[in-house]
């Protein structure tokens, strides 16, 4: 059983999965950041707040007038979070856009990869030089 996990292990799919994984943690990070500290705040200077990912409602409980999101959380309040879902959801569409691209670069990089190959592949007919030549010779060889 463990000569297996090895062999499942040392498979070049698994590393790939495991490089993917680490590497779209980072670009998590990115992401975040990139949401929480450009378009959160651009987003609610338009809305009229400074941090839209703080943006709630409460539904239940008592919280201080103007209080955070967290500071209503901490408070027990059952609050319906709309900024932090909202950030979410805009945090998707980036990341979402970002593997777009990736794969359609990919996808190009493929297609020529392919059709170079295909053209090596392809074999090269006469030209229409050597054709006429061999017609040339045709008609000759038919006089004699």
């Amino acid at each position: 059983m463990l000569k297996e996990f090895k062999e499942f292990i040392a498979r070049g799919n698994v590393i790939d999965l495991a490089v993917g994984i680490i590497i779209g943690a980072a670009f998590t990070a990115i992401v975040n950041s990139l949401v929480a500290d450009l378009i959160n705040p651009i987003i609610g200077l338009m809305t009229g707040g400074t941090d839209f990912s703080g943006h709630y409602f409460v539904l239940k409980g008592n919280v201080p007038e103007g209080a955070s999101l967290q500071a209503a959380r901490d408070a027990g309040a059952s609050v319906f979070a709309y900024g932090s879902f909202l950030s979410a959801i805009i945090n998707f569409l980036i990341i979402a856009w970002a593997v777009f691209l990736l794969v359609k670069a990919v996808n190009r990089v493929q297609r020529s990869v392919v059709q170079k190959k295909a053209e090596e592949a392809a074999p090269t007919g006469p030209t229409s030089e050597e054709l006429l030549l061999q017609i040339r010779d045709e008609l000759r060889a038919t006089r004699a």
